[in-house]
């Protein structure tokens, strides 16, 4: 889905250099599930399911929400 590839890429440019080994592991993990689901818990448009409600998946809608990091 060319919309996630802007949203994981606009993400991962900001922050990759930032990020801890756990949060990209994290981000690989979260990057495997359906474009469609992540692409909607990202945007807020759907709640994110406890399993996937982790510290890097908040980080990347407060990020697209313009929220301070």
């Amino acid at each position: 889905m060319q919309e996630m590839d802007w949203v994981m890429g606009r993400f991962a440019d900001a922050t990759l250099a930032d990020l801890t080994d756990e949060e990209v592991a994290e981000f690989e993990r979260l990057s495997d599930l359906p474009d469609v689901d992540l692409y909607r818990w990202i945007l807020g448009k759907d709640a994110v399911p406890p399993e996937h409600d982790g510290a890097l998946l908040r980080k990347m809608r407060d990020f697209h929400a313009g929220k301070p990091a």
